[in-house]
């Protein structure tokens, strides 16, 4: 599957970057900035992790999470089905997974009657962090949208885990009950 034997292969040094189906593209191209985005929000999820000391179902949906998002990276970095392989695509099954879980998640919580600060447990701080990233990436991927494919389900599945990111920092605040609630004009 991946080889990486050398690390540095200076072909980006004229400030391009291949794409799995061969292409090159500037790395200031849509494309390549909603792929950052997205790495960007699994390494902020790798982070996450490090504060999830007990809890080995939230650790393994995370670390799932984390695996989709490589998912999602090589369905972006693959914009044409032009190739001689089966290109890894985000499943509609992914985001369900992520629908579930958030369904899951939310379901001992009281419904919010505030909107809430991205505050309380180092846990949740990091989840609204890795939540704000994943924001990001879609509006990103819907910049990328206008002008270029984009898988069907790609949008949908940063839509829905920005959701889960969200339920599971309040979830990480005693089950919401230690949100930090916004006071406005405090």
């Amino acid at each position: 599957m991946v080889k990486l034997n050398k690390i540095y292969t200076r072909t980006g040094d004229d400030g391009t970057t291949g794409l799995a189906d061969g292409s090159r593209r500037s790395k200031d191209d849509d494309r390549l900035s909603v792929i950052g985005s997205v790495d960007e929000a699994n390494a902020a999820i790798g982070l996450v992790r490090l504060y999830v000391t007990q809890d080995l179902a939230l650790d393994g949906l995370l670390a799932r999470v984390q695996n989709d998002l490589f998912d999602l990276g090589a369905d972006l970095a693959t914009p044409s089905d032009d190739i001689s392989w089966t290109p890894i695509r985000i499943q509609a099954a992914q985001v369900t997974a992520l629908e579930i879980a958030l369904d899951s998640y939310n379901a001992p919580m009281a419904p919010l009657t505030s909107f809430i600060l991205p505050a309380g447990s180092p846990l949740s701080v990091h989840l609204h962090l890795a939540r704000t990233i994943v924001r990001r990436a879609e509006r990103d991927c819907v910049t990328l949208a206008r002008s270029d494919a984009v898988g069907p389900d790609v949008l949908k599945y940063l839509n829905r885990l920005s959701d889960l990111l969200f339920v599971l920092a309040r979830h990480a605040n005693d089950q919401g009950r230690a949100d930090v609630l916004w006071v406005p004009s405090k």
